[in-house]
């Protein structure tokens, strides 16, 4: 019977790995100290995190002040190898600069980013990441704040409305917001001038935010300014 015949890369001896070979070796073992080590994830850190996508593990940079909810934060999806200039173009094809800001459980997070896992990502495979990674988008929101009138920074916040699930519907809120209180800034509460601005839609405090898609924006500030009087 015919012997196989195995092709040898370079002119090692038998039984020897070629320098190829020893950087994936060393590669894989750093992936099953990163898997087996894991570094455990704080809130309110700035570093980026490691987390599930179906089968995959990926690199998610937290929003900041928005990353210390007990049961879910916001995070952007990132290509292993940021920030160096040519992830941000293979990254680009994959889809990770498409998808903004989303909503992680924190259930879904291993620990904090180690290179050990970037083995383990869609860009290293060359795949592109799936329509559905399993979190949905974390929008932006409206905040109504009312502020001391001495060019302090003290007052408080009024209101807060969101998520919005497109922007141009949140600039509509914003002008129509605005609109309303053009002249009464500093009139309708006493001592406070009140002004709207966008802010992040903070997902570890949703509870905290009026549905901008459940009623009207002007109406949600009138019922806010009658419950402060």
């Amino acid at each position: 019977m015919k012997r196989p015949h195995f092709l040898r890369r370079g002119t090692n001896a038998p039984g020897t790995l070629s320098p190829e070979d020893h950087a994936v070796v060393d590669q894989f073992r750093v992936t099953l100290a990163a898997l087996h080590n894991p570094d455990p994830w704080t809130p309110r850190s700035s570093r980026d995190i490691a987390v599930r996508v179906g089968t995959f593990i990926e690199r998610a940079h937290p929003r900041p002040g928005d990353d210390y909810g007990p049961d879910m934060i916001a995070v952007t999806l990132v290509h292993p190898d940021t920030p160096h200039a040519a992830a941000y173009l293979h990254g680009r094809q994959l889809g990770y600069t498409e998808r903004g800001w989303l909503r992680c459980p924190t259930n879904a997070i291993l620990g904090f980013w180690q290179p050990g896992y970037t083995m383990l990502t869609h860009a290293a495979a060359s795949l592109p990441l799936p329509d559905n990674v399993g979190m949905a988008p974390a929008h932006y929101a409206l905040c109504i704040e009312a502020r001391k009138r001495d060019d302090s920074l003290n007052g408080y916040t009024l209101l807060r409305v969101g998520p919005y699930t497109q922007t141009r519907h949140a600039q509509q809120d914003y002008d129509r917001l605005t609109a309303t209180l053009e002249g009464r800034e500093t009139t309708v509460v006493p001592g406070f001038r009140v002004g709207v601005r966008f802010g992040p839609f903070d997902v570890s405090d949703h509870q905290s935010f009026a549905d901008p898609y459940e009623a009207d924006a002007v109406a949600l500030l009138d019922a806010a300014v009658a419950g402060s009087a």
